[in-house]
């Protein structure tokens, strides 16, 4: 199964209503909203009012990745303002079951977001946790970067774990996806 979810990142944001309808009119499955803080990442993107106020205009599910310190403490007002699935990343908390049984509970689609250089194998104890996990392509904190060829191969082998525990989670994959390298990604 393949779901299309463009980022709102690439958007003009003096026009983000017009470019999630124009996301609905393309027949998108959800809309990516990158949500970056200024210390994990360097940029400084969006935030819990954002999330509210397209919750309001759309009815795709908002897939809202955090690339944010500290995701304990954003993850409640995002579950509150209307995030449909919501990752955040393995490389900045020591809670990550905590956090993920967190948004389950509140019955949202729970993901892990892991760095280019990320392992795969530092999933293993949480994966049945997961409903996915957004496989960085590209250094995480600013948009319009390349693909890295290198991640191919932890996109193949995060798919082989999954098939071999025979678990229904998904594989999101973040960064530099064009239609001339969609191809090659599974």
């Amino acid at each position: 199964m393949y779901l299309i979810a463009p980022s709102i990142l690439s958007a003009d944001f003096s026009r983000l209503a017009e470019a999630v309808a124009v996301a609905e009119q393309g027949r998108a499955d959800m809309v990516h909203v990158d949500v970056m803080d200024g210390h994990f990442v360097p940029s400084i993107t969006f935030g819990e009012k954002l999330v509210s106020d397209l919750r309001e205009k759309t009815s795709l599910p908002l897939n809202v990745h955090l690339m944010v310190d500290n995701p304990e403490k954003l993850i409640p007002g995002f579950l509150e303002a209307g995030a449909d699935w919501l990752s955040f990343h393995l490389e900045v908390t020591p809670h990550v079951h905590r956090l993920l049984q967190l948004i389950k509970e509140a019955g949202r689609k729970a993901g892990l977001a892991i760095n280019p250089a990320t392992p795969v194998d530092l999933l293993g104890e949480v994966l049945e946790e997961l409903d996915y996990v957004l496989v960085m392509t590209v250094n995480p904190g600013w948009g319009g970067q390349k693909f890295i060829p290198a991640t191919r191969h932890k996109i193949k082998k995060l798919s082989q774990l999954i098939a071999e525990r025979q678990l229904p989670i998904l594989i999101a994959v973040d960064g530099g996806v064009k239609l001339d390298n969609l191809s090659t990604l599974f």
